[in-house]
């Protein structure tokens, strides 16, 4: 299974020991491609393949969030790139799950919390403790799926 995973990275990098967390927990189900997104090393500049340039950069997560099969973003930090993954996302019809800590005093985006469909798009309000059972029962019934 290809997982894609989506957290901010010029948004801002306060969540990364999260992300890291939440990336391990999802190498359990299968390959996280975008798995640098949970790099310490990556600073609110981005990444090296910057060198590149930011076509690069899009057009190459472009192509990972075809070959993905399941989405899991972590949206308590506001992006404008998660937000755009994540609305490619649902024209590609992937099946989604997008994480928010109400604990961060943080108000999720309408545009997130109500593309919420039960079927493909899910949101689920967590707490750090929570984030592994949260991954495991949405991978389970993705298997059954």
């Amino acid at each position: 299974m290809h997982i894609y995973f989506c957290g901010s990275i010029r948004g801002g990098r306060d969540d990364v020991a999260l992300y890291q967390k939440i990336v391990k927990k999802c190498q359990q189900y299968g390959e996280v491609l975008t798995e640098h997104v949970s790099h310490g090393n990556l600073t609110e500049k981005g990444e090296d393949a910057s060198l590149q340039g930011d076509k690069a950069i899009h057009d190459r997560d472009m192509q990972w969030l075809e070959m993905s099969d399941v989405i899991v973003a972590e949206v308590t930090q506001p992006s404008l790139g998660v937000g755009y993954e994540l609305g490619r996302a649902v024209v590609m019809r992937k099946k989604i799950l997008c994480l928010f800590r109400p604990s961060s005093g943080r108000v999720l985006s309408a545009m997130i919390r109500g593309a919420e469909d039960g079927s493909l798009f899910h949101v689920r309000d967590y707490s750090e403790e929570e984030v592994e059972p949260i991954l495991e029962e949405f991978f389970s019934s993705f298997a059954k799926n």
